[in-house]
């Protein structure tokens, strides 16, 4: 009866045992899984994009001209010939940043642009029409 109380108590030892270090185990890897998603999200919140600095107050911010094409004020140019000079009088007067010259046949980028003066020039150019765009 010695013997088969020893083995029960021995027993009783071992899986108090085995249930402690599973308790210890489990306490482990509850830390580290606690540790593992605080850090997943520290490094989501550390990748969000940052706020837009503040902009420079206009006075001392360096302003760009603002250029809108309106194709009335550069009609003047139809049928006249093509020369530097007049494509620079036509973008002033239009009130547009830039010129593109359109050939014909000439195959062009179809995004809009409105500080763009387009000058349709024929064979021998001549401006044909004007627009903006």
């Amino acid at each position: 009866m010695a013997v088969r109380y020893i083995k029960s108590h021995s027993l009783i030892l071992f899986i108090l045992a085995g249930f402690r270090e599973y308790e210890v185990r489990k306490k482990t890897l509850s830390l580290l899984l606690t540790v593992a998603g605080a850090a997943l999200v520290a490094g989501c919140a550390a990748s969000a994009p940052a706020s837009a600095p503040a902009q420079a107050p206009a006075s001392t911010a360096r302003s760009e001209p603002v250029y809108q094409c309106n194709a009335d004020g550069a009609r003047f140019a139809v049928g006249q010939p093509l020369t530097p000079q007049l494509e620079a009088a036509a973008r002033v007067r239009s009130g547009a940043g830039t010129v593109r010259l359109r050939k014909p046949g000439e195959a062009v980028t179809m995004e809009l642009n409105g500080a763009r003066l387009n000058l349709h020039v024929d064979a021998r150019n001549r401006v044909t029409d004007v627009g903006c765009g």
